[in-house]
């Protein structure tokens, strides 16, 4: 008996990778790096390397960050999903933003918060 499919990525996240691979091969071709010396430097193998510049959804995430790494890219891998870029999930967020604030009721034995107690 063998194990469960393997689920397939939807199109536009197949399409997203294979222009990241497109992007990382030609940013090793500007560099004049041999895939060798990027997959040595990357601490992958070569058939690896050859996987993520076609796009291969199978390649681990630590890999293309590797690789991405390895070209001097990796910087841009923080802002990937960051609050400033995620303009749905600020819409999401401000639709639930209260309508108005209210102070916490205060306990009958409590002082009023602008009267000192001395």
């Amino acid at each position: 008996m063998t194990g469960p499919a393997p689920t397939r990525s939807p199109i536009p996240v197949l399409r997203a990778l294979r222009k990241l691979g497109s992007d990382i091969r030609d940013a090793r071709r500007r560099r004049r790096i041999p895939v060798a010396i990027l997959a040595e430097r990357a601490s992958i193998s070569r058939t690896t390397l050859n996987k993520v510049e076609k796009g291969d959804s199978t390649v681990s995430f630590g890999a293309w960050a590797t690789v991405l790494f390895a070209l001097g890219m990796a910087d841009r891998l923080a802002d990937v999903a960051d609050p400033r870029h995620d303009a749905i999930g600020r819409e999401l967020e401000e639709e639930h933003l209260p309508k108005r604030i209210r102070l916490p009721r205060r306990k009958k034995d409590s002082p009023p918060h602008h009267t000192k107690v001395m």
